[in-house]
């Protein structure tokens, strides 16, 4: 199976949705058979599925569509692009400039922050909605309340990996933060540091006093 020909099925499963072999066929200019073929070896190869959907009439028409994996071929730009802006900006505008757009990510983010955590609550309920925050952040984030009291805060993947590796202040910054939102009766420390080797980033939240 040439490269070229399934790299062109995968692409207009990507920008069409779900399609059957003889709608690839067409729009390839080749066989049923040949597109069956190359559907086959991709399935194979975990990059497709299909689906069997009931038409008004006759037998079930298959469907074939991208899988996660086959998704994943299509790279994402993101952390490029903003590995070259912090770039540019450090260029540019020096330290200073970068600390400022730092800065400035800081109070926004806070501010969201705050609007959602209400001080009145229990810390584990204040820690569980910062957690929901960043989990719709793309962080995969949960509390877990811990035996002594204290509150782990896990986030399983980093969004802004690549920006933070380039520049640490952004992960600095989120420790002062949660700190500034959670409120000043708890104490927050970084107990596990994705750039640090760490399977994931965790923060341990102490109440003060026990």
């Amino acid at each position: 199976m040439s490269g070229g020909m399934s790299g062109q099925t995968l692409f207009l499963l990507k920008m069409r949705g779900p399609q059957t072999a003889q709608q690839l066929a067409a729009l390839l200019d080749m066989t049923s058979m040949g597109a069956r073929r190359q559907l086959e070896a991709a399935l194979e190869r975990g990059l497709v599925a299909f689906e069997d959907v009931a038409d008004k009439v006759g037998r079930p028409s298959r469907r074939w569509a991208l899988t996660r994996e086959g998704h994943a071929r299509f790279p994402d730009r993101h952390a490029d692009l903003t590995l070259e802006l912090i770039t540019q900006v450090k260029t540019l505008f020096g330290d200073e400039g970068l600390d400022k757009l730092i800065g400035a990510r800081e109070r926004s983010s806070e501010a969201a922050y705050a609007k959602l955590v209400d001080p009145q609550l229990a810390l584990a309920q204040r820690v569980d909605s910062l957690a929901r925050a960043r989990d719709g952040e793309g962080y995969m984030a949960h509390a877990e309340p811990q035996d002594d009291g204290s509150v782990l805060l896990v986030e399983n993947h980093c969004p802004i990996c690549a920006a933070a590796t380039a520049c640490q202040n952004f992960c600095r910054a989120e420790l002062a933060i949660f700190q500034r939102v959670l409120g000043n009766d708890c104490t927050v420390e970084r107990s596990e540091y994705l750039l640090e080797g760490g399977r994931r980033c965790a923060y341990r939240i102490m109440p003060i006093g026990t």
